[in-house]
């Protein structure tokens, strides 16, 4: 396609290729039947991950073979040099089609990894990580977070000390989403721990495969595990597969982390809106405070998709969001939080009893789960810290707290 079509026209051909790819979505479930889960975090098995995870990778090759998939990306990666919120305008079209649910490895691969790649990479790790990432023939998880380090990320301790061609990598990493079923995990890695440590981090692309790599499952609250914890253990990594200059890691990382947050201003929608349905359709009368609550949650909701358009005006303006991300993922775990208050007033006891009842115990993934992502894509607190310095302007606090 020549030049940038027009979003109506844009929107009637992805309709039309969805059409002809799979299948149309029913009308609206009807309350009471079908799937009932909310479950903010996954609850699949090692096997239904993998099974899960390669129909919808095949759905994704399919888009981006058709011209579908990298959007916004230079025709050099497969991709149709659209503005960026062109995706969007894609997503809302499949919506309405029966394909397979993006679990959190996708966007971490097309939205994290591969524009930091873009960003940050030679032109031969261009060439040879962003088709197959793109096209998800490659995933990518984020080997980030460390049980020492909190949400202080760059107080991370794994290191990566020079060995001939390459470099020996020693550490832990947890909370890793998709370390089952990645091929590379982007590691943030001390090379130097006498320097700040914002200045002696340096990150690599680690074969998921490869020796000394162990991926050890984490089991969660609901029984599921979503997360993993990934041993290092003298692992050797080709020079060839470092991510940036040496000591410049903590740049590469902010490049991802700004991505990740701009990604989670739609967290829990989809629940906010079951969890409204659900007061529509109780077999009783509201309260005055439950209606007050369930009004509540409706204009949460409508605010977070408006902090969404905001998000996309930015992308569309040429803008890189900055105070919209932070705003976006703060009000989406408050989001996730009413729904949950709103939930546990409808449905009292009901909640905590796995009666077979359709839409009772299933709640408690939820009211377990989003607790989760307070802290999961920067926590709450970092976010009012970015707010409070980048936004207001107040003074950073001196080092070692104050009384």
């Amino acid at each position: 396609m020549d030049g940038t079509p027009d979003p109506e026209e844009f929107r009637a051909e992805a309709r039309h290729w969805l059409a002809g790819a799979a299948k149309a979505r029913t009308a609206r479930q009807e309350w009471g039947r079908g799937d009932d889960s909310v479950a903010v975090f996954e609850n699949r098995t090692e096997a239904e991950e993998r099974e899960h995870t390669d129909r919808t990778r095949e759905w994704e090759r399919t888009r981006y073979d058709h011209g579908w998939g990298a959007l916004d990306w230079p025709k050099e990666y497969g991709g149709r040099e659209l503005p960026t919120y062109y995706e969007q305008l894609y997503r809302v079209e499949e919506a309405a089609f029966e394909v397979p649910r993006r679990t959190e490895i996708f966007p971490v691969t097309q939205q994290l990894v591969a524009p930091a790649i873009r960003i940050w990479g030679t032109d031969q790790q261009k060439q040879r990580w962003l088709r197959p990432m793109l096209r998800t023939d490659e995933l990518a998880c984020q080997l980030f977070s460390e049980t020492e380090a909190g949400s202080d990320l760059a107080a991370v301790r794994t290191r990566a000390v020079p060995d001939g061609e390459g470099w020996i990598l020693r550490g832990h990493k947890i909370w890793t989403s998709g370390a089952k079923v990645a091929t590379w995990g982007v590691a943030v890695c001390r090379t130097d721990p006498d320097a700040p440590k914002h200045a002696g981090i340096t990150v690599f692309l680690v074969r998921m495969d490869a020796p000394g790599v162990t991926v050890r499952p984490i089991r969660q609250m609901t029984g599921g595990s979503s997360f993993n914890e990934v041993h290092l253990d003298d692992v050797f990594v080709p020079d060839t597969d470092r991510l940036g200059p040496v000591g410049e890691g903590w740049r590469v990382t902010l490049t991802v982390l700004a991505a990740e947050r701009l990604d989670s201003g739609g967290l829990g929608l989809d629940n906010a809106d079951r969890a409204l349905e659900l007061a529509r359709y109780l077999p009783r009368p509201l309260t005055g405070g439950e209606q007050q609550q369930a009004a509540d949650l409706f204009v949460r909701s409508l605010v977070q998709r408006l902090i969404g358009l905001r998000v996309t005006a930015a992308l569309v303006a040429g803008r890189a969001p900055g105070a919209e991300a932070s705003v976006g993922k703060l009000h989406a775990t408050a989001t996730m939080r009413a729904t949950t208050d709103l939930v546990q007033q409808l449905l009292g006891p009901r909640l905590a009893a796995d009666t077979g009842e359709w839409g009772t115990f299933a709640w408690t993934e939820h009211l377990l789960g989003a607790p989760g992502y307070r802290i999961a894509g920067g926590s709450d607190e970092i976010q009012r810290t970015i707010l409070a310095e980048r936004v207001l302007g107040l003074p950073k606090e001196p080092k070692g707290g104050g009384s």
